[in-house]
């Protein structure tokens, strides 16, 4: 199907891979000076309500991204509440005095939703090498496919490196990330430098990984405004999708289909940093079982790996054989998750911000990270039914280049290929979570470098904005900032 794009095509900038910028200085572009300076309005989007609408926020403090829609009613109102209990409190090893909130791995990563999303926010690399990871986890797996089309655990250690566990069971082992720096030039003289991650995996407690295995490091994304694109309707999704590329433009957005284990049927995939769920309550039994090693009515196996005899015989929560995040929890946890608001986007009448919005749709941005989104009918939560929001994501895969690959296959997507990240908030990350780390494995410091990491489909923009002047590129960061 055809995507709508508002892309304007840069036939003198040839397309590079970002570390040949980094290591070789740049050649200066034709006609990039010129974009800011032509005049014309900003894009229609560019709107005083540019947000989640019913799903919008004021809030711009720490706690900007753990607000509920101020439209909920009483009832459900009580239900967020004690999501936000469920989400935010640390779970015991059992068997232990907390009623209802033991079960605690046997291995695990952390020890609430919380702990890696922290204010409900964005998580970050270490900041040493030997630092633990807190608010990251590395996904594992070996080639081939289970009989849904995902990928297969690693003997012994599963599709998930857990780096804690409960007393008596050993933990799997130990992630230490290194960053090489390379720097390079913009055309104008201005320097800039990218930090490359190498991963090293160590203490591993059941001998080596096989020679074949894939890794993956992600950080933990932000999950306010998931209701209202779990809303967005699949012929939405797809409309924009060009997975053969047939306009021509370099960017193709594939969907990611996967594996939905309530309805028994592969369906689209939405969330995650590779869209490889369906859905927010999937979501979050996934990650409650594979983060915190809590069972539930979707998965009501332990995480245990084969031949980790050790956590086989320990303990499980819950009451008589019961998930150990229950039925009720689950639901109210889903349902904080899904009514968390999204602050609305500042300082949208300075100059320079506007003039930022325009180079946004002008350089192309929006081929992928689409402005607009609308929601249809949701019978269950009415406040998320038929709503226009600026999401700026497309929920497609999209192809990031070799740089950002990390060779792991997952559903349909293949190892280059990542969910477009939404922006919306994305101004406020410092302010929330005290760092600016962005991409997938956060080796981003800085919106900046988030750009210059972008390859593949993204290659020619990326390289539209290395061509810009210091004061172009200036204008489109404050605005991402202002989102």
């Amino acid at each position: 199907m055809q995507k709508r794009s508002s892309q304007v095509r840069f036939r003198g900038a040839a397309a590079r891979r970002v570390r040949d910028a980094v290591a070789l200085p740049l050649a200066v572009g034709v006609g990039f000076a010129a974009f800011a300076a032509h005049g014309g309005d900003a894009p229609p989007w560019l709107t005083p309500d540019l947000g989640g609408a019913n799903l919008t926020v004021g809030v711009t403090s720490e706690n900007a991204f753990a607000q509920p829609s101020g439209q909920l009613a009483t009832a459900e109102l009580r239900s967020f509440t004690f999501g936000n209990r469920v989400f935010n409190t640390n779970w015991a090893v059992a068997p232990a005095s907390v009623a209802g909130f033991d079960g605690l791995g046997p291995v695990f990563n952390r020890v609430s939703c919380s702990a890696c999303h922290t204010r409900d926010g964005r998580g970050q690399p270490p900041r040493a090498p030997g630092e633990a990871l807190e608010s990251m986890l590395v996904r594992i797996s070996v080639p081939g496919r289970d009989i849904h089309g995902g990928v297969l655990p690693v003997p012994h250690y599963g599709d998930q490196l857990n780096e804690r566990a409960i007393p008596g069971v050993p933990a799997e082992g130990r992630t230490v990330v290194h960053y090489e720096e390379r720097r390079g030039r913009y055309p104008d003289g201005t320097a800039f430098s990218l930090a490359f991650p190498r991963y090293e995996f160590v203490d591993l407690a059941f001998g080596p990984w096989p020679a074949d295995v894939r890794y993956s490091p992600r950080v933990a994304p932000p999950v306010f405004g998931l209701g209202l694109l779990e809303t967005v309707p699949e012929h939405v999704v797809l409309e924009a999708a060009d997975p053969d590329d047939e306009d021509g433009d370099g960017i193709s957005g594939r969907p990611n289909r996967v594996w939905d284990a309530e309805s028994g049927r592969t369906v689209l995939g939405r969330f995650g940093w590779k869209a490889n769920q369906p859905s927010l309550r999937q979501q979050n039994a996934a990650a409650a079982l594979g983060d915190i090693g809590l069972t539930s009515t979707l998965y009501p196996e332990q995480n245990v790996a084969v031949g980790q005899d050790a956590a086989a015989r320990a303990p499980s929560g819950g009451e008589g054989g019961a998930p150990e995040l229950g039925s009720g929890y689950l639901e109210r946890l889903t349902l904080y998750i899904r009514v968390l608001a999204v602050p609305a986007a500042r300082n949208l009448g300075v100059p320079m911000v506007r003039a930022g919005a325009r180079l946004f749709e002008e350089l192309g941005c929006g081929a992928c990270h689409r402005p607009t989104l609308r929601t249809e009918d949701q019978p269950t939560l009415p406040l998320l039914a038929w709503q226009t929001i600026h999401p700026f994501t497309d929920l497609l895969l999209h192809d990031m280049g070799e740089e950002l690959a990390d060779d792991r296959d997952d559903f349909a997507a293949s190892g280059r290929e990542w969910r477009t990240p939404p922006l919306w908030g994305i101004g406020l990350v410092e302010v929330v979570n005290r760092h600016t780390r962005f991409l997938h494995d956060g080796r981003a410091r800085s919106l900046e470098e988030a750009i210059l990491w972008h390859g593949g489909e993204a290659a020619r923009v990326r390289d539209s904005f290395v061509h810009l002047d210091r004061g172009e590129r200036d204008s489109l960061l404050a605005f991402l900032r202002s989102l």
